[in-house]
């Protein structure tokens, strides 16, 4: 065998260097984020809350449905930057995983917040000066609360992020891995679980939304039970005569075909009014023409049991994005 050179660098020695300086590196990230996040999260609590609380400016009841578990969320904030600045990541991020519940109560708080706060800003002429008043101290720097309610779900990926990271560079000997290692698991099911209710909260705010622009019979019961996935304009080509532009509203499980209210209609001026429903489980879809990415747009073919449409697009990209959603819709039904 052949004697070690002196001074020869060891492979394995080098990239657990590599890892303690990434894990070094995180963990400061990570220590400093945090006291910038309790520092934001105590400036809403000292004055917003507080104060509102002791002004009586918001019932209680519209304070909560603003804030939500807000106080409580400063508290594990508090609680773990203490474990963070003595170095105890480990049994910190364990002893924080207690609290996640209250990131996923704030989730569920979040659309309710929102439209609490634009409601409030509306009619409430001494919470609109109050919050003017609090929005101008340096303290913000221009931030206003509308930007700061969303810090904990920020924040919440940002955990996520880093204390993966943290694992990822913390050898398995090490006497806080499986600690690490849990805390991770449990803040990346939570960071899901927030984003589900995320994206659920985006659907409902389109399903509403839809459901205000439409009218007539059929588009009746559109608010529950579906995705939405697209809108726009697109021209339906008769048998004979001349394409005529429809709206189409595409869900995961229906395409529903409006017709465009006339500007002048005294009730319902820039309303649709539903035409058809088309059921995507029995959809087949085929683009006859719109694959060469040229600049003439393209047509697609959606047969039905009891009817066939063509449509067509002179934008060809939008085509592409309807055919790629149509897609998506008809193979969501049949798996």
């Amino acid at each position: 065998m052949g004697t070690p050179v002196p001074g020869a660098r060891c492979p394995v020695q080098e990239q657990r260097a590599r890892w303690e300086r990434k894990r070094v590196c995180t963990a400061r990230e990570l220590l400093e984020t945090e006291r910038r996040y309790q520092e934001q999260l105590g400036l809403v609590a000292t004055y917003f809350l507080t104060i509102l609380k002791a002004k009586g400016t918001l019932r209680p009841p519209d304070r909560q449905a603003l804030f939500g578990p807000w106080e409580r969320i400063y508290g594990a904030s508090q609680e773990l930057l203490l474990y963070l600045e003595e170095g105890h990541w480990g049994q910190g991020l364990e002893s924080f995983c207690s609290h996640l519940e209250l990131y996923t109560q704030f989730a569920i708080n979040a659309e309710r917040s929102r439209t609490t706060l634009q409601r409030e800003l509306k009619k409430n002429k001494q919470f609109r000066r109050f919050l003017q008043l609090q929005e101008g101290r340096p303290e913000f720097g221009g931030l206003q609360l509308q930007d700061l309610l969303p810090l904990p779900l920020q924040r919440l990926q940002q955990y996520e992020n880093l204390v993966i990271a943290l694992v990822e560079n913390t050898g398995p000997n090490s006497p806080d891995h499986q600690q690490l290692t849990r805390a991770a698991q449990l803040i990346s099911e939570t960071a899901q679980r927030v984003h589900t209710i995320g994206q659920q909260q985006k659907n409902d705010e389109h399903l509403r939304r839809v459901q205000a622009l439409l009218s007539g019979r059929q588009a009746k019961g559109l608010t529950s039970g579906r995705w939405f996935l697209r809108q726009g304009w697109l021209l339906v080509v008769p048998p004979r005569g001349e394409p005529r532009p429809r709206m189409f509203f595409l869900f995961s499980d229906v395409l529903l075909m409006a017709k465009p209210r006339p500007p002048l209609h005294l009730l319902q001026s820039g309303t649709f009014a539903c035409r058809a429903l088309y059921p995507m489980a029995q959809c087949q879809l085929c683009r006859i023409f719109g694959h060469s990415g040229g600049p003439c747009g393209g047509l697609l073919s959606l047969s039905f049991p009891d009817e066939k449409l063509l449509l067509m697009s002179t934008d060809q990209e939008e085509l592409s994005c309807w055919y790629h959603s149509l897609t998506l819709a008809i193979s969501s039904q049949k798996n």
